[in-house]
């Protein structure tokens, strides 16, 4: 199936009142687990590629943009490629010709007004080239290594009227907003705080991003989307259970040297948890 954008599978979701999932992929294992998950539901995805993952494959977008282009266009569902949380604009730069439909172009770290001026620079660059863009507002935190954020300290949040602004001064196409989630949750703890996401949801005219979406119970996702978050991120669940189940594997197979035997068993886990999140999001919501 050719490749299709993120744009496109966003709107769908938005007018299905649902949301669109986002897997982060590391190795091609990732890639085939998501894919594979997909297709076992037959729900439509998106494959991310964040800054980080680019940094482990020795800091080149190509060899698993390539493979991941391969994987998707041979997919019985609907595939998208996104680059995700990109601060390098080099790396921004990338994008068109790599495969990617969308960036998430991450200058939160910024205070405001640098923020809003970089993103819209970014937002600029990509509509000009037809990429679809997202940014985040607010303080979702847990990345580059950091523990996760306390993401109901004061400030944290999303503030409506800021992000309103912020939308309009931007021109981006979507926006990440900080609700109660952290990324780099190994616990599915988090609480989401609803009323601040109606209040976004009434405000802002640009589908909404829920992004550490690993520590967020089913029941919190699923009440999430029904507030009206349209693209939901995953990245650490995957590799909660692609570990796992490969320390498993070793533990009961010590003698074991061959990386398929246990990398099939990791990949497998994956693929188990991709379609257990895309079940969750396409309950029906009240």
């Amino acid at each position: 199936m050719p490749l299709v954008t993120t744009g496109e599978l966003v709107t769908r979701a938005v007018e299905a009142r649902s949301a669109v999932a986002a897997f982060n992929i590391i190795t091609l294992e990732h890639v085939e687990a998501v894919i594979a998950g997909a297709e076992s539901v037959g729900s439509p995805v998106v494959l991310q590629v964040s800054e980080n993952a680019v940094k482990f494959r020795y800091g080149r977008l190509l060899p698993l943009a390539r493979a991941a282009v391969a994987a998707a266009e041979r997919a019985a569902v609907p595939v998208a490629l996104h680059l995700d949380h990109i601060q390098s604009d080099s790396l921004l730069r990338q994008a068109p010709d790599a495969g990617f439909s969308s960036v998430m172009y991450d200058a939160a770290r910024l205070p405001y007004a640098e923020n809003r001026a970089a993103t819209r620079a970014a937002a600029d660059w990509a509509h000009a080239r037809g990429l679809w863009i997202e940014a985040e507002l607010g303080q979702v935190g847990g990345k580059d290594g950091r523990p996760p954020l306390d993401a109901h300290a004061p400030g944290a949040r999303t503030d409506p009227e800021q992000a309103r602004a912020f939308v309009a001064d931007t021109a981006v196409d979507a926006l990440a907003v900080a609700i109660g989630s952290s990324h780099a949750m190994t616990t599915r703890t988090a609480t989401l705080d609803h009323a601040l996401l109606k209040r976004l949801s009434g405000t802002l005219d640009v589908p909404l991003v829920l992004h550490g979406s690993s520590g967020v119970p089913d029941d919190e996702l699923t009440a999430a989307v029904a507030g009206g978050i349209t693209k939901v991120n995953v990245g650490t669940a995957l590799n909660i259970a692609m570990t796992g189940a490969i320390r498993d594997f070793l533990a009961a197979h010590p003698e074991a040297v061959d990386s398929r035997t246990y990398l099939s068993v990791g990949r497998e886990a994956m693929v188990r948890t991709v379609a257990g999140i895309l079940r969750t999001l396409a309950a029906p919501t009240a």
